[in-house]
């Protein structure tokens, strides 16, 4: 696991643990990655993983006195990294997750440029194009805000199962997590998308902390007959929730 930490500088950096049964971590002592550019004075965050063509890649926020925009690195091992840079220089952008195989001869990416959800093509990992509005905020509903991609998707036979954040407009704004499912050939193409959230903030360590009543998911892993998925809590913990993989498809194919 990649998780976000700041030390007493409040400077975010990376930090790495291991599991066994991805319930419980050992972390390692010193952090794996640390800001390293202009464009990461005030730190790098929101690390999402994705194996493609035998690397190890890497997006996450950089921020700094210029903004907030999206970079990428790669590894084999999670200790040596090679950095790319910010990738799409121009705009405020986040959320940023690569799909784990080309799609038409081109790899993607899911980006936010508030509040939409976009795609992005390239031909190399490093010029991007053709942002693309895939989904917004949703009148009524409890993503009416902005929603934003959270784990790099799964690929079901059904189509990819994405999950994502979605902010309701209230007074200290909300952070849910729900899915959508994207067609396999035409990500552009959403089939489905949850109507209610699947994980909201409910324990009170969700509920009040350093950004109260959020959930905020990076992560989520396909283990054995569930989906594990690993998110922030309030901005101050690190847990985990799971759901079977037979749900979701059910849901899918209602």
């Amino acid at each position: 696991m990649l998780y976000r930490a700041q030390g007493e500088d409040m400077v975010s950096r990376i930090g790495y643990a291991v599991s066994l049964d991805g319930l419980r971590f050992n972390r390692f002592e010193k952090p794996v990655f640390t800001p390293g550019s202009q464009w990461e004075l005030y730190g790098v965050e929101d690390p999402r993983l994705t194996e493609l063509e035998g690397k190890i890649y890497m997006q996450y926020t950089a921020y700094s006195p210029q903004g907030i925009r999206i970079s990428m690195a790669s590894t084999l091992d999670f200790l040596r990294w090679e950095r790319y840079g910010v990738i799409i220089p121009d705009i405020d952008n986040k959320d940023a997750a690569l799909f784990p195989k080309k799609i038409r001869s081109h790899y993607v990416m899911f980006h936010r440029i508030e509040p939409e959800m976009y795609l992005a093509y390239s031909d190399d990992l490093d010029s991007w194009s053709k942002f693309t509005s895939i989904a917004g905020p949703r009148p009524g509903m409890w993503d009416n805000l902005k929603i934003g991609v959270g784990a790099p998707p799964v690929e079901t036979e059904y189509g990819w199962l994405v999950l994502y954040h979605g902010v309701e407009n209230t007074p200290r704004p909300t952070y849910r997590l729900g899915f959508m499912v994207l067609d396999l050939e035409n990500p552009e193409k959403v089939i489905k998308r949850s109507d209610e959230p699947i994980l909201e903030p409910e324990e009170e360590w969700e509920i009040f902390g350093g950004v109260p009543n959020v959930v905020f998911s990076d992560a989520m892993v396909e283990h054995e007959d569930n989906y594990f998925i690993y998110y922030g809590a309030a901005d101050n913990h690190i847990a985990v929730a799971t759901i079977e993989k037979e749900t979701v498809l059910d849901w899918i194919r209602s």
